[in-house]
Parts: C-alpha cells; structure tokens; sequence
C-alpha cells in the first residue's frame, strides 16, 4: 500500500474571476460593457435621463437589448454604474500636508472630459434624481464620494496636528465639490487648477483654520 499522500484538490476559481465571465464559461467582454455605460451617459447629455431608454442604449452601442439586460436590470442601475466607474480609482492625494492634498484633490476633480460634457450630463439627470426613488438612491451613493475624499484629506491633517477637528464636517467636505459644481453647470468651465487654488485659499483653509482657532464650547 502507497504511503503518498492525496492529491491536492484543486484550488477553486475566485469569485472576481467568476464575476467577469459570462454564460457558458467565457470571459466576460468588458469593452462592451464599457462602451454600454458610454452609450449610456452619451443620451443622458443629448436627450436627458427621462427620454433615455434601455433600447436606445443597446442601438447607439451596436449591441443587443439582451445583452443590456443581462448586465443592468434597469436604466437607473446602469447610469448609475456608468457614473461610478467615472471616480473607479477613488484615490485620495497624500502629500503630506493640508493645502497640498487639497490642491492635487482640486486639480483633478471633473479631469478626464469635456466640462461642458459634464455639464450637461448633471443638468440630464438633476430632475430626475427628484422625481425618480431608484435613480436618487443610486445617487446617494454615488455624491459622496468626493466629499469623502475631503473628509479623509481633513482628517488626515487633523491626525498631523496641522487643525482641529472642525464642528461640521460634512459641511467642509462639501465647499469644494459644490463650489466645482456650482462653476461647471453656470459658466460650463470646469474648476481649473487656479479655480480651485482659490477656493482652497480664500474658502476652504479658512474655514479650517477659523475652527481651529475658535474656543469649543465648553472653553467660553
């Protein structure tokens, strides 16, 4: 009789792995899925998010509806998805300091693309988000994340001693990307380096600062 050991069974697939294959075992395409999600945004800028249809997305993609709704189940989660693979890397700057992260977070937010693209992109879907429960709750998760990413720059100089704490923060998180955006929809220029140098230094810091420098409460 064999002293060997049993073999080895073998190792399972990962489930990402099994996430980007499709029916039948092969490899999921994801520059189809990529181009659907473009198709997708594309209509929301031309025709708005209320006339943009699942159909239309398959035609201006050259694909087949079933292939669409293999991927998405509605409109909503594919914008949606289209959306969050615009901020996919979610990397946060770390400079070492406070005014350095915020000026590298300031200098690439809305890159990448046409600002008036983008611009009337948000104004397609700003009325929907309203009226439509699936659409707003997808965009519930999909704001905060450049907020987030100023929370987290703020918390790091915090750590570092640079400020205290400030009393609202999900107020100071959101100066920057609502000031961006208040800039992008009424003047369709996107928040340009020297944009956002601005609202660092003359909004942003200072509100930062003036928390630190105001007694709490309890010091009155």
């Amino acid at each position: 009789m064999s002293d060997s050991p049993p073999p080895t069974p073998p190792t399972p697939a990962r489930s990402d792995q099994a996430s980007d294959r499709g029916r039948g075992g092969r490899s999921r395409d994801t520059s189809r899925d990529d181009a659907l999600r473009r198709a997708a945004l594309d209509l929301v800028t031309e025709i708005g998010y209320d006339r943009m249809t699942m159909d239309a997305v398959a035609a201006r993609a050259a694909a087949g509806k079933a292939t669409v709704y293999r991927r998405w189940s509605n409109k909503a989660e594919l914008v949606g998805d289209a959306l969050a693979h615009q901020h996919a890397d979610g990397v946060v700057p770390d400079t070492g300091s406070l005014r350095g992260d915020l000026a590298a977070f300031g200098e690439s937010l809305f890159s990448g693309q046409d600002p008036l693209y983008k611009a009337r992109l948000i104004t397609g879907l700003a009325s929907a988000v309203l009226a439509d429960p699936e659409l707003r709750r997808t965009f519930e998760t999909l704001v905060p994340p450049t907020e987030r990413a100023v929370a987290t720059i703020v918390d790091r100089a915090v750590a570092r001693g640079e400020i205290a704490a400030p009393a609202d923060p999900a107020l100071i998180a959101a100066i920057l990307p609502a000031l961006g955006l208040h800039r992008l929809i009424f003047s369709g220029v996107g928040p340009d380096p020297d944009y956002a140098a601005a609202v660092i230094d003359t909004v942003l810091l200072p509100a930062l600062l003036a928390s630190s420098a105001s007694p709490s409460p309890a010091t009155r």
